[in-house]
């Protein structure tokens, strides 16, 4: 498994799981954790989830699946805008740590920007962190200006990493966030990297897959991957489609294969408006 650094030198792994609308539905519970756990015997040891998921089902789901081998895995989570002043973060925490089962959260993530002053919100991750309740806190759907402002704050300058909506459709974090990020070796965590199967009966991607040998959905992993400094955490349900994200690792394309996804999927030219799912 490749990995990638944190500011603080920790290596993480730069493919996990996913677990966006898992937890949703009681009869897929078990499915879901067996899911996970085979991602995990794959490697893919970084599990991303949020008190969002099926309010709070799909933590309730990885508690699960870690259960009995928490020391091997690298857990996300996120805390609501709505509930991210000071002393809600404390409280949502708390209660992301009951449905999780566990005792620290290794990255605790700001879901989006809201109402709350940011200064609050990092004061609480500070506190979070003091109190052995997480490890490393970070944002998630933040743009330029956004992280720029944050570093200005007391504190701001410990964010980990920036979780953005980046597959090959969605490409306009290269032209000035990714850099940004990259300048100060903070990770992007790529979510819904194969735009949630939206493009993969897309030609240009069934051309390299069947020059490659591999799917359509472990070339667009593989596209994303192809930077250091990315995460990707895809979601699957199904063993047959982990196995293949899996297999993005495994992956070399070619600059003849980057010129056709690159003709079908152009990089930005200007600044674009970050994208959200």
């Amino acid at each position: 498994m490749r990995s990638t650094a944190l500011p603080s030198g920790d290596m993480v792994p730069v493919l996990g799981q996913g677990t966006w609308y898992m937890g949703e539905n009681g009869h897929q519970f078990q499915h879901e954790v067996d899911a996970l756990r085979f991602g995990l015997d794959l490697g893919m040891t970084l599990i991303d989830t949020a008190e969002m998921y099926a309010n709070g089902g799909a933590e309730e789901v990885v508690a699960e699946a870690i259960s009995g081998r928490r020391d091997g895995v690298f857990l996300v989570s996120k805390v609501l805008p709505s509930n991210a002043s000071r002393r809600g973060t404390l409280l949502a925490c708390e209660r992301s740590l009951k449905r999780l089962k566990c005792e620290t959260i290794d990255l605790y993530l700001l879901h989006w920007r809201g109402g709350y002053p940011l200064e609050d919100t990092v004061a609480a991750f500070e506190d979070l962190i003091r109190d052995g309740k997480i490890r490393y806190w970070g944002v998630s759907n933040f743009d330029t200006g956004d992280l720029e402002e944050l570093e200005c704050i007391d504190g701001g300058e410990a964010v980990a990493t920036n979780q953005v909506l980046y597959n090959l459709t969605r490409r306009g974090v290269e032209y000035d966030l990714m850099p940004w990020c990259r300048s100060r070796k903070i990770p992007i965590m790529a979510y819904s990297p194969i735009e949630q199967g939206r493009m993969l009966d897309h030609p240009s991607l069934a051309q390299v897959a069947k020059d490659t040998g591999a799917t359509p959905a472990a070339v667009a992993l593989a596209f994303v991957l192809r930077h250091d400094g990315v995460i990707a955490i895809p979601k699957s349900s199904t063993t047959t489609h982990i196995r293949q994200n899996r297999s993005a690792l495994d992956l070399r394309l070619t600059a003849e294969h980057l010129a056709i996804l690159e003709k079908a999927f152009p990089p930005p030219r200007r600044k674009q408006s970050l994208e959200m799912l």
